[in-house]
């Protein structure tokens, strides 16, 4: 899906998962079309960056599945030394040492692991479109586990395994989004014409608990809804625009991800789920 979403305040880390030109500073949850344009022939590397964590060098906070930092060896928790010959002590380092190579350039990365220093060769690739990424990180991997999430309406689960046997629709949105308003009604739709059957229908957001309870109050949204208070669990997905739908199965595997919001979609929503639901469960 393709759509807008208005602009995250606050931002908690940076997510530099683009590294390319222009990107620097980038934070979490910008409009599904600002992420479009970022992508245009951008150099990529593939890797999130925890905000300025005090230390050496720059603390990897994620590596996207199939990306070419993972490609070269690099794992959540290394912190990156050196792009080539330039020394980085920041985020935003990355992001410009990153931008001044070409795409399909071969660049070193000297990191620390361990405390150990190592070096990984990494072949830098067009940086994809942002639902592009998000799906290649997700789809056919067993979905994250969520952490520190506070339920502020319904029953929010404890866990992704409490769900198995069950579709869910996670959907990470904001109160202050546009397009997220659209989705919430026919999402409570959803939930309400197949919540019988197995659907379970999820909300996250980032925002204050307060606020967001009395959102879901004022709009009588009928299906449970979590702050994820230092928004892990949002990380752990990868979500970098909202809406961001996310379409796990039976089994616990993601199947789907939709980023942003397009009304010709809807149908293709409901038959995906109605799918979903008529696959035979899993044995205990």
């Amino acid at each position: 899906m393709s759509g807008r979403a208005a602009r995250h305040r606050g931002s908690r880390w940076l997510f530099a998962i683009f590294c390319g030109a222009g990107t620097a500073g980038l934070a979490i949850l910008l409009p599904a079309d600002a992420t479009a344009q970022l992508a245009e022939a951008r150099p990529w590397l593939g890797v999130a960056m925890d905000a300025d964590e005090p230390g050496q060098g720059v603390r990897v906070g994620h590596v996207i599945r199939g990306s070419p930092a993972e490609k070269a060896g690099l794992r959540e928790g290394d912190r990156i030394l050196r792009v080539a010959s330039d020394r980085v002590l920041r985020g935003q380092d990355v992001v410009r040492a990153v931008s001044s190579y070409p795409v399909g350039a071969a660049v070193d990365i000297a990191y620390l692991r361990a405390g150990k220093e190592l070096s990984a060769h990494a072949t830098l690739a067009a940086m994809p479109p942002q639902d592009e990424i998000v799906r290649m990180d997700l789809v056919g991997t067993f979905a994250p586990t969520w952490r520190d999430v506070e339920s502020v309406n319904g029953a929010f689960p404890s866990s992704i395994s409490t769900l198995r046997g069950h579709v869910v629709l996670l959907d990470f949105w904001a109160t202050w989004c546009a397009p997220c308003r659209v989705v919430v009604p026919k999402l409570g739709a959803l939930q309400a014409r197949y919540g019988a059957q197995g659907l379970n229908v999820l909300g996250v957001s980032t925002e204050d608990a307060q606020d967001v309870a009395l959102f879901a109050q004022r709009m009588d949204v009928r299906y449970a809804v979590a702050v994820d208070k230092h928004a892990q669990t949002t990380r752990s997905y990868g979500v970098v625009s909202l809406p961001t739908l996310v379409v796990i199965d039976k089994r616990g595997i993601v199947r789907d991800v939709a980023v942003g919001y397009d009304s010709s979609e809807d149908a293709r929503l409901e038959s995906s789920v109605r799918s979903l639901l008529a696959e035979r469960a899993p044995a205990d």
